[in-house]
């Protein structure tokens, strides 16, 4: 039989080049085969061995070594493709593997898919989109099950460009009605942050199932979108599909992410009906939910009601704890985590110093990290390192922190100089703050944030002209400030407000709550902090400026729209500041209401006037 000629079309765009002789563009290319021969007796039975040896990794190692020492020919084609799948199935390393498939004379589509699958789900998919293009200078025609495993491994690389190149290899051949490749190109648009593209190719299915929904719900979620991942489960209920867990672990992501607690508790409620209730994973999702939410009590209730808890669902509360305000509460839970005898992890530890960070235990904070390395042998990740720079700077021990940074055996990265740009510029430390901004301008240039928290430092030490210059060069740059929101929920909808907001139709009357607010807080003695109005104007006009903060607007609507007693949650993007702060305080006490505020790196719990951060944040 005459050989077929493969054709080259160029190669995959790639780290790792391949033979010119790739044939990624070219479409049905006839598949190699060989005479058909007998298989021996000694043969089927190691087939017939292979097949039945179940979930064992030893039994299938013995099955081999069998058919070596009875003369099994080492490049039998269905030896080693039994044995492949079977390794692969059982998430073997995949040097066992690969050095088997090497051997084998003539490999079929069957055994390239299953390699093609096994890097695929392994943590180095590199691999797999090599052996694709190998399989295709072999002249072996990918068939409708090798897709969905190459896009796979390129969701867990996140690159778009190759990602789009197969999917147009996987139209040119035909297969983008098939369901199972339809998914896993929405799950591949996902991974790598184009959702509008997987809702683009979701719209434009004419079956979708269950995995189908989930993919594009979890994509909106994971990408910043939650509003989207919430109306496209509306529009998935509408349609009659039944959600499953994985839903419901999309939709705690984004109800999290919004602070959303009423329709997260209408997940909660689905999650008993439908019986997901023993579920670990979305009891350890339930949990996170609440805790984000400011439910500190709820997230405690979901952790004692679990039948099965793991290291997960332990951190996850520690850091809800401390994060909330509750640091001795959190460290009591990390006591009792001990006493179960249950180790913690690198993520249990960022929880257990986020705690000390944001209650201002340095002594137990420093004591911790030392017990995290000497007891449990975590060698610490920048994640800790910059836990102890950010409990150092809270408690205004700012020069310390620069020379724990300069002493750090990690690195430092733009998060870490940008912790102390903002002690330097909370406890005034001009100097030091200029130099910190330099080092986070080497590491990530352009960030707003940064030059506001170094404009803020200038204009607290009334250098006008300084902020001026800093700030143009912000224009000239192209660098925009980041503009302040506040979400709050009402209604089963989320609504959203910036400085001086008046889109609302109903504004006049949240205005006009928000000066009968201002009017009552003053009774009390409420004197607006003009010093966070880091501008060169008249202190009317600061004041003026401070009365329309987002969050202001926020409680007023919800003090308009809710009834006397009900807790007002909202969520705040950027830090809240000292005047809001004070302004908040005031108003749950005054109002007789909880106003629960999660701003950009914790919770305020206001109630009777006070808060639980105890001013320290």
């Amino acid at each position: 039989m005459k050989k077929a000629k493969c054709t080259s079309y160029g190669s995959m765009v790639s780290k790792h080049p391949l033979p010119r002789a790739s044939c990624f563009y070219s479409t049905n290319l006839p598949t190699s085969s060989s005479p058909h021969k007998p298989e021996s007796l000694l043969v089927k039975k190691c087939i017939f061995l292979l097949q039945n040896c179940g979930s064992s990794k030893l039994k299938l190692r013995q099955i081999h070594a069998f058919s070596i020492r009875h003369g099994v020919p080492l490049n039998d084609p269905d030896i080693g493709k039994h044995l492949i799948y079977n390794l692969v199935s059982l998430s073997a390393p995949m040097s066992y593997p690969h050095n088997i498939f090497s051997c084998i004379r003539s490999s079929n589509v069957f055994t390239w898919n299953t390699m093609i699958r096994g890097y695929a789900e392994s943590e180095s998919p590199e691999p797999a989109l090599q052996l694709y293009r190998q399989m295709r200078a072999s002249c072996i025609q990918p068939d409708t099950h090798t897709y969905p495993f190459l896009l796979k491994a390129v969701a867990k690389l996140a690159d778009v460009r190759i990602g789009e190149i197969v999917h147009s290899t996987v139209i040119r051949n035909g297969y983008d009605s098939l369901a199972f490749v339809q998914n896993s190109l929405l799950h591949m648009y996902a991974a790598c942050g184009l959702v509008d593209s997987a809702h683009k190719a979701f719209e434009l299915m004419s079956e979708r199932d269950i995995v189908a929904w989930n993919s594009v719900i979890n994509g909106f979620a994971l990408n910043g979108k939650p509003n989207e991942a919430l109306t496209l489960f509306r529009e998935m209920g509408l349609e009659g599909v039944k959600p499953d867990g994985y839903t419901v672990l999309s939709l705690l992501s984004a109800c999290a992410e919004l602070g959303a607690l009423a329709l997260g508790r209408r997940v909660h409620v689905y999650m008993v009906k439908a019986g997901l209730t023993d579920n670990l994973h979305v009891n350890n999702s339930l949990l996170d939910f609440y805790a984000k939410c400011g439910s500190i009590r709820e997230a405690r209730k979901v952790f004692d009601e679990m039948k099965e808890r793991n290291a997960v669902s332990w951190s996850s509360l520690i850091v809800g704890l401390a994060v909330n305000g509750f640091g001795e509460e959190a460290l009591e839970l990390f006591k009792e985590m001990e006493t179960e005898e249950l180790v913690p992890s690198e993520v249990t530890f960022v929880g257990v110093l986020y705690a000390c960070s944001h209650c201002g235990m340095v002594d137990e904070g420093f004591s911790y990290f030392k017990r995290m390395k000497e007891k449990y042998g975590i060698v610490p990740k920048i994640e800790h390192h910059g836990c102890i720079v950010d409990l150092l700077s809270r408690a205004g021990l700012v020069k310390e922190a620069y020379q724990y940074i300069r002493n750090m055996p990690l690195q430092p990265n733009a998060v870490i100089w940008r912790t102390l740009l903002g002690a330097c510029a909370m406890h005034g430390h001009l100097t030091l703050g200029e130099y910190a901004r330099a080092q986070v301008l080497k590491l990530e240039p352009g960030y707003s944030g940064d030059y506001v928290l170094l404009s803020n430092l200038y204009a607290s030490e009334q250098r006008w002209s300084d902020v001026h210059v800093l700030r143009r060069k912000m224009l000239r740059d192209g660098v925009k400030k980041i503009p302040g929101y506040s979400l709050v929920e009402f209604g089963n909808h989320v609504y959203e407000f910036l400085m001086g907001d008046r889109s609302h139709p109903q504004s006049d009357q949240i205005y006009a709550m928000l000066a009968e607010i201002t009017k009552r807080l003053r009774l009390e003695g409420y004197a607006p902090h003009t010093e966070n109005v880091l501008a060169d104007i008249e202190e009317e006009e600061k004041e003026n400026a401070l009365s329309y903060h987002s969050e202001k607007i926020a409680v007023a609507f919800m003090l308009l729209k809710t009834a006397p007693g009900t807790p007002i949650r909202i969520v705040k993007n950027l830090r809240i500041c000292a005047d809001c702060h004070l302004a908040i305080k005031l108003t749950s006490k005054v109002f007789e209401r909880e106003i629960i505020v999660r701003d950009q790196s914790r919770f305020h719990h206001f109630r009777d006037g006070f808060c639980s951060c105890r001013d320290y944040w």
